[in-house]
């Protein structure tokens, strides 16, 4: 089982493609593009950690067949944007405004927004969050793990982790391939 982030995808939101100046002609090229990328990543028995604003302007029947057509066991940290009626579908194992979790010998506070400070910080804790779509300069052992710092698709801690992520991160890149880091 691998382990997975990812962040304000904002599926079916006609506005994130100019806000965020995403590469997409549509929302329905967006919604399509992510959906590939989460499916060639993510395993059925994979664990996907989503920090919040998952779907935006879609329906909650829609919201819904997209969520259950996507593998894994999802779980929301829920964002801003994200409904009560979104936040409720019954496809999501858990859903929290804030969660810690350890990934191997990595401990993680997870929440959509980024902190000033957070739990554990000075012992090596890192802290992942959504909602800034990378505009917020990074500073140590927290990263931005939304979509449009990440190729539009979800990233695992090794790949975070690795050389290649800082620029990656930073020019909102896909780095070379991921490097799934397992859990026992």
């Amino acid at each position: 089982m691998a382990v997975w982030f990812t962040a304000d995808t904002h599926f079916g939101h006609p506005g994130a493609l100019g806000l965020y100046r995403r590469p997409f002609t549509s929302v329905v090229e967006m919604n399509a593009a992510m959906v590939a990328n989460w499916n060639a990543a993510v395993g059925p028995d994979d664990d996907v950690w989503h920090l919040g604003d998952f779907a935006l302007r879609m329906s909650t029947a829609d919201a819904d067949a997209l969520l259950r057509s996507l593998p894994g066991h999802k779980h929301l940290i829920v964002g801003n944007n994200d409904t009560p009626e979104v936040s409720a579908l019954a496809a999501w194992d858990s859903v929290q405004s804030y969660a810690e979790i350890a990934v191997d010998t990595f401990r993680l506070v997870l929440c959509h927004y980024a902190f000033r400070t957070w739990n554990g910080m000075s012992k090596g804790t890192l802290n992942l969050h959504g909602h800034s779509h990378g505009r917020l300069k990074p500073i140590p052992r927290q990263i931005d793990v939304g979509v449009d710092c990440w190729g539009f698709r979800p990233v695992a801690l090794g790949e975070m982790r690795s050389g290649t992520a800082a620029r990656a991160h930073s020019q909102a890149q896909p780095s070379v391939g991921p490097v799934v880091l397992r859990t026992r």
